[in-house]
């Protein structure tokens, strides 16, 4: 089966698996981002209002999607800050790991306006993949909910 570039919601037991593909890892990371929101609510209903800048580093690369996937959660968590968009993502490597620096643009939540589906309560490693097929990278990870 052909993968498509963005991302898709598979079923999982109890939970539900978030597969993002890219052409390239950047990109990939990217959808792994919108995808997380496209849990809670319906993503092209987030408008970019606002920009935020998140940054983080991790000892590999599931560990750098773990933090950078969690320091987007923390903004939702902290500001109810949704993301439609991510812009400017670079994943550098660095002596002792990787690093991701990225503009993400969303909106705050407003319950008139976005959809309420389930919440998400946390990152987790449980299914986490990263790797490339077809020339093309591919994400999944599995969140609490």
């Amino acid at each position: 089966m052909e993968k498509k570039i963005g991302f898709e919601l598979l079923p999982h037991t109890a939970d539900i698996t978030v597969r993002a593909v890219g052409r390239s890892l950047e990109e990939a990371f990217a959808y792994a981002v919108i995808g997380l929101f496209g849990v809670m609510t319906n993503v092209e209903s987030i408008e970019p209002r606002e920009k935020r800048e998140v940054t983080a580093e991790g000892f590999d690369l599931e560990n750098l999607l773990y933090n950078f996937l969690e320091k987007i959660l923390f903004l939702f968590d902290t500001e109810q800050f949704l993301v439609s968009r991510v812009d400017n993502i670079a994943i550098e490597p660095q002596q002792d790991g990787y690093i991701v620096k990225a503009t993400v643009s969303g909106e705050r939540f407003d319950p008139e306006r976005h959809e309420s589906r389930v919440l998400v309560k946390a990152i987790t490693y449980h299914g986490m993949r990263i790797y490339q097929e077809g020339g093309l990278y591919v994400v999944e990870y599995t969140p609490d909910i």
